[in-house]
């Protein structure tokens, strides 16, 4: 029985569900009311039965769940190509911090505009975001209308950009918990940097803000062998160890990369039902290693997949992150069977759903939220579609989407941005280089 009328019946050539059973349902059809899905299927038969639902046919295309960025630092775009071809912790000390230090709140906020705008454009719905000034990619995040889970991050170094010491970033906060609280699309963490940049005192602290204001947790997590040579040597432990140590694996935490993990570790992520993220292009682009994405799921760890930031990717793109993670799998296992391409879309849509704690998307069933993309398969490079999951993993770039929605809310439609003026944005961000010479 029908207990709500859709605002809109969007129909295509394919749409993809990534329902329990993987369906992909030719020439089909969703139903969407309000924020939400009413109903998936047969566009012949969902057009009968919504006979006055307003009609978007998008033809040769395909209808899919919105890809989710389980971990990046979207203000990032301002460095993309500032600095490359480096390892991390010389990248990270010579380059990026210090240009870092010169950020201003206009600054990031401009940064996460374009960063989302890339994001919108390349089939993202949803994101998890740790930087400085998260603020203003809380209200840039609200105006473009992505879903976000967004995190002010913070290390040991006190005095930072936003908080003279470690009381006055737990205000700030606090703050931001009071101001976001209820918000339908975005959802606060907190988000320390690292172990090798923290205390231990300043991650249970951490820990217990989360507890305080209903925040998720996240950080980045055994990146490297050089992390774990560093935990090893000033706390005796392995990075997963240490952080279990301390209390911090726990059902609402998200750990990024997890580079350097080993069997125990994996255990122990497991039985704490945590969850963490692969981020292949750039653990490649800065030879920080392969994350055993392959042998966490299997060991029980949800996994999400993530860009991680565009200074070090260089791209926000989800579609090109899917086709980098099975290559990088199948190569490191030298196995060509691994990461095939249905997995791999399970890591960016309903692995992404668990690393952001949101059970409400990553597949289009009724009842979840209107979040979903499409893919105009007119394009050379989509045909012909023997097999659509294995088009969107192998073959896709990006450039391909030709919408996308967000709460029922269409961010981007036939190359037209609807939350921002992406002509002046451009315009904006050329400002940028002035700021790098300065």
């Amino acid at each position: 029985m029908m207990t709500t009328i859709p605002d809109a019946l969007y129909t295509a050539d394919y749409v993809v569900t990534q329902n329990a059973g993987r369906d992909v349902i030719r020439r089909g059809a969703l139903a969407v009311a309000g924020d939400t899905i009413e109903c998936v299927g047969h566009a012949d038969v969902l057009t009968t039965l919504y006979p006055d639902a307003r009609r978007v046919d998008l033809g040769r295309a395909v209808i899919m769940p919105g890809l989710i960025n389980a971990h990046t630092h979207v203000s990032m775009s301002l460095l993309r190509g500032y600095s490359d071809d480096k390892a991390l912790q010389d990248w990270l000390q010579e380059d990026i911090f210090p240009q870092e230090a010169k950020l201003t709140p206009q600054l990031v906020e401009l940064g996460a505009r374009f960063g989302m705008a890339e994001m919108i454009r390349s089939g993202t719905t949803a994101f998890y975001d740790m930087y400085m000034f998260e603020d203003s990619v809380f209200h840039a995040a609200d105006e473009m209308g992505l879903r976000a889970v967004l995190g002010e991050s913070t290390t040991k170094f006190f005095p930072t950009l936003v908080a003279r010491d470690k009381e006055a970033y737990f205000d700030l906060v606090r703050r931001y918990s009071a101001e976001w609280a209820n918000h339908p699309r975005i959802r606060q963490a907190v988000v320390p940097h690292a172990p090798y940049t923290t205390t231990p005192e300043l991650l249970r602290e951490c820990r217990d803000l989360a507890d305080e204001t209903g925040a998720l947790f996240g950080m980045h997590l055994a990146e490297t062998p050089w992390e774990t040579q560093q935990c090893l040597t000033e706390h005796h432990l392995r990075p997963v160890a240490y952080c279990s140590q301390l209390g911090l694996l726990r059902p609402d935490s998200t750990f990024f990369h997890l580079v350097d993990v080993n069997e125990q570790d994996m255990c122990m992520l497991a039985d704490s039902r945590c969850a963490g993220v692969h981020n292949p292009a750039s653990n490649m682009k800065l030879a920080s290693g392969v994350c055993p994405a392959r042998a966490l799921r299997a060991a029980g760890v949800p996994m999400g997949l993530g860009t991680d930031g565009p200074a070090s990717n260089n791209a926000h793109n989800m579609l090109r992150e899917m086709y980098v993670s099975s290559l990088l799998q199948k190569v490191h296992a030298l196995s060509p069977t691994v990461a095939p391409a249905q997995e791999v879309l399970d890591l960016a849509t309903l692995g992404g759903a668990a690393a952001l704690h949101a059970p409400y998307i990553g597949s289009l069933e009724p009842g979840m939220k209107a979040d979903f993309i499409a893919l105009d398969l007119s394009f050379p490079n989509m045909q012909p579609v023997h097999n659509m999951v294995s088009q969107l993993v192998y073959a896709a770039s990006g450039a391909e989407v030709c919408l996308t929605v967000v709460d029922g809310r269409e961010l981007y439609r036939a190359g037209v941005f609807t939350t921002c003026d992406y002509a002046a944005l451009l315009e904006e961000i050329q400002d940028v280089l002035a700021w790098i010479r300065k």
